[in-house]
């Protein structure tokens, strides 16, 4: 297969373009590299996948030092032109669409990095499907999309029409757009609600990077709502295992979908959406703790109360994943935390 990865040089987009090119897949990745966090941890992901980086340049095509089978193009996918140029070029099997401004407290500060980043550009990514036919469309949605929801776990039957942060209404707004062009010009798409993923390589931007951050500098770490908080934290390789999974199988029409009483997840058009994490809740202080055990160094805790957008607890009912795909995450919180602050270690030096 051919897959176009947009966000290739983000967290999950290295980790699943790294996977699949090691695997024999035929992979082009496109980022824009912006400067939300570091653009050195960017370019370090793609070096490690063979591109270099004084090599990297604007709309130029670099093929992977390492893995002739993967292709780098640093463009930006708000540019509809170009982004339907390479799609009518290339031809692709499936599109992975992971690119986006990610963030729920930034989305409060910057609102229109949100419009642009989730909304236009995903625009673009349903126009080049439907001139370009693939075979699937698979989009990164987030468990942030269930809002005021307090009903544990959280499934995708669920409805989610409260949203509290402008983050979580664009990844809400991208699930209906695909079910638009799924039902208009039939593109099988599939939607996958990720739940706090963490690991190496992960994102600055996420607590556990700056708690690790902070404990080894000695500096204190910020808790909000005073640590009353729960989290799905799901490790990086059970959700590329997942992601290649769907991939694999593109969405269909449910025969047995009513209109009466409308399933939310499913449709008669090939639309499908898919949570996709541990289902295994943690206590954020129970995180902390094992953080500090794999630094040997306690943290100094600042408590506060609730942050604006944040919600208390996320919880991922993953049986549809389960039935469809044999998903099956096993990376406990002890490993998945060891092997991030190792390499952080490494990296950071």
């Amino acid at each position: 297969m051919k897959i176009l990865i947009t966000g290739s040089a983000g967290f999950i987009g290295f980790h699943l373009a790294k996977k699949l090119i090691g695997d024999g897949f035929d992979i082009v990745g496109i980022d824009n590299i912006n400067d939300y966090y570091s653009p050195d941890l960017k370019f370090a992901r793609l070096t490690e996948c063979g591109i270099e980086r004084e090599k990297v340049s604007w709309h130029t095509e670099i093929t992977s030092s390492t893995h002739t089978n993967y292709r780098f193009i640093r463009m930006n996918i708000e540019n509809k032109g170009e982004l339907m140029s390479l799609c009518s070029r290339e031809k692709f099997d499936a599109i992975v669409h992971l690119a986006a401004q990610a963030g729920v407290r930034y989305s409060i500060l910057n609102p229109d990095a949100y419009a642009q980043s989730n909304l236009i550009s995903f625009l673009n990514i349903l126009e080049v499907s439907r001139y370009n036919p693939v075979k699937h469309l698979v989009y990164a949605s987030s468990s942030s999309v269930y809002g005021l929801n307090a009903t544990m776990p959280f499934s995708v039957q669920d409805n989610v029409d409260h949203p509290v942060s402008l983050y979580a209404a664009s990844k809400k707004a991208n699930e209906l757009m695909a079910h638009t062009y799924s039902h208009l010009y039939r593109i099988p798409t599939t939607g996958l609600r990720f739940f706090t993923v963490y690991g190496p390589w992960g994102r600055p931007d996420m607590a556990y990077f700056s708690f690790t951050e902070a404990i080894l500098k000695g500096n204190p770490i910020q808790v909000f709502n005073n640590g009353e908080m729960k989290r799905d934290f799901t490790y990086i390789d059970d959700i590329v295992d997942g992601i290649i999974n769907v991939i694999k199988k593109p969405a269909e029409p449910d025969g047995n979908w009513k209109a009466q009483n409308p399933d939310p997840s499913r449709s008669t058009a090939p639309y499908r959406l898919y949570n996709i994490g541990n289902n295994t809740p943690v206590q954020l202080m129970d995180f902390i703790k094992v953080i500090e055990n794999n630094i040997g160094k306690p943290a100094l805790i600042d408590f506060k109360g609730m942050q604006a957008g944040d919600v208390t607890a996320t919880w991922a009912n993953v049986d549809d994943m389960i039935n469809d795909f044999d998903y099956k995450p096993h990376t406990t919180i002890e490993t998945g935390l060891k092997n991030f602050v190792d390499w952080y270690k490494k990296f950071y030096k």
